[in-house]
């Protein structure tokens, strides 16, 4: 077995930052060639600069003749495609009760979370099948797609929805020798959740023992997971969910005093509690 993609061809889906734009990094370090599906023009422009070699398509993944054109781009230059990393989602900034909620944020939700992996998948599937050589394909969730998020329904339903896309993929895909797994990071430091920005200033060491691993995701550890998912390593394994959240889902409602002592009965003052 090889932590190795020499020879094969790696689309990331929104990698022009953050956790995407590591994968995309670390895939091309162990010989993929590399291609990007990326909304941000600018993002485009940047990564053109840093990664001369690889195919960098503005592109919006939700948008089926867009992805479509990619496909074909992709089978013109390469010929083949072997791995398959959805990683575009995000909350869009909506929350707020269910009962309040509008039906325009339903569709957008959707469409950013759930709905664009069945754009690619189904303009992806036949190109990586063409090789007969089997492939991978990763799919994005969240932590949120394993519990319940309380004023984040909309953002949890259609993570919990990852999970069965993958799932029965992986089941439907399993004659061709495409393995289909899902990564699930906890709060990711990232340009999508800044955390200077989103914890008050001085309370980083604080909030950092929610986590029981001690501190929040890295772009690096998401790449470090689909690495295993995309290589010889990870053969045997489809249909599978690995939570990248430092022990958060296990530790569930447990959680370190400034004292350093687990606890379940945390104190809760407000919303700015740490």
């Amino acid at each position: 077995m090889r932590m190795d993609l020499n020879g094969k061809v790696a689309l990331v889906t929104g990698a022009g930052a953050g956790i995407g734009k590591s994968i995309a990094e670390e895939f091309a370090k162990i010989g993929a060639q590399i291609v990007v599906a990326e909304i941000d023009a600018a993002k485009c422009d940047a990564l053109r600069a840093a990664m001369p070699d690889a195919l960098i398509a503005e592109v919006d993944v939700r948008k089926v003749a867009e992805v479509e054109a990619l496909c074909d781009r992709i089978a013109e230059r390469f010929g083949r495609l072997d791995v398959l990393v959805n990683n575009v989602g995000h909350h869009l900034g909506i929350s707020g009760p269910l009962a309040e909620s509008r039906e325009e944020d339903w569709e957008a939700i959707y469409e950013i979370n759930l709905r664009h992996m069945f754009v690619v998948c189904r303009a992806m599937i036949p190109l990586m099948k063409r090789s007969g050589e089997g492939g991978s394909i990763i799919n994005f969730s969240s932590i949120e797609g394993f519990r319940g998020f309380p004023y984040n329904v909309l953002y949890t339903t259609f993570k919990h929805a990852v999970t069965g896309l993958t799932r029965g993929l992986a089941t439907e895909l399993a004659p061709d020798n495409i393995r289909v797994n899902l990564i699930g990071p906890e709060t990711t430091d990232s340009e999508q959740v800044p955390l200077d920005k989103v914890i008050p200033a001085g309370k980083r060491a604080i909030a950092d023992r929610s986590i029981p691993l001690g501190r929040f995701g890295r772009p690096q550890d998401h790449a470090g997971a689909a690495i295993f998912l995309a290589t010889e390593l990870s053969a045997w394994v489809t249909g599978s969910c690995i939570l990248v959240d430092g022990g958060g889902f296990n530790g569930n409602v447990f959680q370190r005093t400034p004292e350093g002592e687990w606890t379940n009965m945390p104190i809760v003052v407000g919303k700015a509690s740490i």
